[in-house]
């Protein structure tokens, strides 16, 4: 079996669900029937240092949401795919359209509906939350949970497997640190 710092080093491609790993599962409805989510900014960062790095990013996921299209619009994220059924075949598709194998995609997800997502990439993950059968069938499980620093987690720790922590954010940790007098 590879390692998993060999599959994390192979990510050309991170495919995310949205609900329970960019958002803590929560979903808010007002009484006009706006629907809202919360997401966390350090993910954010951690998938545009990721695609700094030349991997792509995508979401797949099986709710229709205006704010997800918002979020990743600016996160600079172009693969997006809402109201999905069937994550796997949508996943199979996107590989084709890159030209990848499926050894250099991460899929991340929380449940049972992303079960033949997960099962099918060269990394699956998933956060703590997720049910037992999800946490069997995965290569990684967070630490951090969905909607909190999960996918910061892995960007972070594919971008290290890569050789590429340090580039990618030489901008911000290259600077002096703050004197106080």
């Amino acid at each position: 079996m590879m390692e998993i710092v060999e599959r994390l080093y192979r990510i050309k491609l991170l495919c995310l669900d949205v609900d329970g790993i960019l958002t803590d599962g929560r979903i808010h409805i007002d009484d006009n029937g706006v629907e809202t989510k919360t997401f966390d900014v350090t993910d954010g960062l951690g998938i545009a240092l990721l695609r700094k790095a030349g991997v792509e990013v995508a979401i797949i996921t099986g709710r229709t949401s205006e704010v997800v299209k918002l979020r990743a619009k600016e996160l600079g994220i172009e693969h997006l795919s809402q109201g999905v059924r069937d994550k796997a075949e949508v996943l199979e598709e996107l590989i084709g359209e890159l030209g990848i194998s499926t050894d250099n995609v991460a899929f991340m997800g929380d449940d049972l509906v992303d079960l033949p997502a997960i099962t099918k990439v060269g990394l699956g993950v998933t956060v703590p939350a997720a049910p037992e059968d999800v946490k069997l069938r995965s290569h990684l499980v967070t630490g951090k949970p969905g909607g909190r620093g999960a996918v910061r987690e892995l960007c972070e720790a594919i971008l290290k497997a890569k050789g590429e922590w340090d580039r990618v954010t030489s901008p911000f940790i290259n600077t002096p640190p703050l004197v106080i007098e």
